[in-house]
C-alpha cells in the first residue's frame, strides 16, 4: 500500500539527490516573492499514476504551492490533456519540476503498460500480476501504479509469503517426486494457516507432487502453450494456476486462453518507458 510515509521517504531522498545544497539557478536568477502557474500536460496518451507523490513533492519544496484539477489515479488521458496545474512561489515549483515529472512520468507509464496487458486479456479468467522486479526504492510507488493500470499485485516482499523456486527446490534437494512433496509439506508445518506457499515448477513431471502437498498456488514457469492447458487441466481447480516467463503483448492472450488464473509479468515494472509528461508555465507574477 501507498502510505503517507513510503511517499515522504521516497520524495525526501529524490529530492536530496536533486538538490542536495539547494537549488543554485533559481536562488540566483528568481525572484523570492515571484509566483508561477504552471501546468502539467501530456504530450501523449496514456494512464495516470503518481498524482500523490506529485503533490508532495511540490509541497515538500514549498508548502505554499497549491495542486489544483489532479486526475484520479487510473484516469485514461489523451495527448495534450492537462492533468494538474501548479501555482505557488516560482523558486519552489521550478525546483520540484523535474522530481515530481520523474515520477509521473515513470508511474505513468507502468500503469499505461499495465493497462495494454489487462485489455489483451479481457474476456478470459486470468488476471494480471506484477512481480518483484522493480526499481529498488520505488517498489511500492510501482506497484502502486500497477493497480491504477488495472493489474494485481504479486507479493510485496520475500517476508508476505512462502515462494519456493527452482533454485530453492536444487538448495532441498528435492525437486521432483516424493520428496518434493514431503519438503514442501515440512515448510508448511512451520507456518501459521493464514501463510500462502506458491511453489515453481519447470515441467509437468514436478506437478502432482506440489498438489499433493497442498499449495496455495503452482507457478508453472516457461511453459508451452500446450504444457499449460494440461497443467490447468491436472490442477482442476485444486489450487491457483499462475503463469510466468515469456510474457510480452504479443504471447499474453494465448497464454491467458490456457485457463490459467495469473499470469505474472516483470515487463510491467522492469520494461515500462516513462510517458512523456510536461510542466508548462502559464503565469508568472513578480513579488
Amino acid at each position: 500500500m501507498l502510505t503517507p510515509a513510503l511517499i515522504t521517504d521516497a520524495v525526501g531522498r529524490a529530492l536530496a539527490e536533486d538538490a542536495p545544497w539547494g537549488d543554485l539557478t533559481v536562488q540566483l536568477s528568481i525572484d523570492p516573492d515571484a509566483r508561477l502557474s504552471a501546468a502539467v500536460v501530456a504530450r501523449e496518451p496514456g494512464v495516470f499514476a503518481g498524482g500523490p507523490v506529485l503533490v508532495k513533492t511540490f509541497r515538500q519544496v514549498d508548502s505554499r504551492t497549491e495542486v489544483r484539477g489532479l486526475v484520479s489515479e487510473g484516469h485514461r488521458f489523451a495527448a495534450g490533456e492537462v492533468l494538474a496545474r501548479i501555482d505557488g512561489p516560482a523558486q519552489g515549483v521550478l525546483t520540484g519540476e523535474r522530481v515530481a515529472l520523474n515520477f509521473v512520468q515513470r508511474l505513468s507509464g507502468v500503469a499505461t503498460l499495465t493497462s495494454r496487458f489487462v485489455a489483451a486479456v479481457a474476456g478470459t479468467s486470468a488476471s494480471i500480476a506484477d512481480t518483484r522486479k522493480t526499481t529498488p526504492g520505488l517498489r511500492a510507488l510501482e506497484k502502486h501504479a500497477v493497480a491504477a493500470g488495472g493489474g494485481k499485485n504479486h507479493r510485496f516482499s520475500l517476508s508476505d509469503a512462502v515462494m519456493l523456486k527452482d533454485n530453492h527446490l536444487v538448495a532441498l534437494g528435492a525437486t521432483e517426486g516424493p520428496e518434493l512433496t514431503r519438503a514442501i509439506r515440512g515448510v508448511k508445518d512451520q507456518l501459521g494457516h493464514t501463510t500462502a506457499v506458491v511453489v515453481e515448477i519447470d515441467h509437468l513431471g514436478q506437478l502432482d507432487a506440489v498438489i499433493d502437498a497442498g499449495v496455495t498456488a503452482v507457478l508453472l514457469d516457461n511453459f508451452s502453450l500446450a504444457d499449460l492447458r494440461t497443467a490447468v487441466e491436472r490442477v482442476a481447480g485444486r489450487t491457483v494456476c499462475e503463469a510466468s516467463g515469456g510474457v510480452n503483448l504479443e504471447t499474453v492472450r494465448g497464454i491467458a486462453e490456457t485457463g490459467v488464473d495469473v499470469i505474472s509479468v516483470g515487463q510491467l515494472t522492469h520494461g515500462a518507458a516513462a510517458l512523456d509528461l510536461g510542466l508548462d508555465a502559464v503565469d508568472v507574477a513578480a513579488g
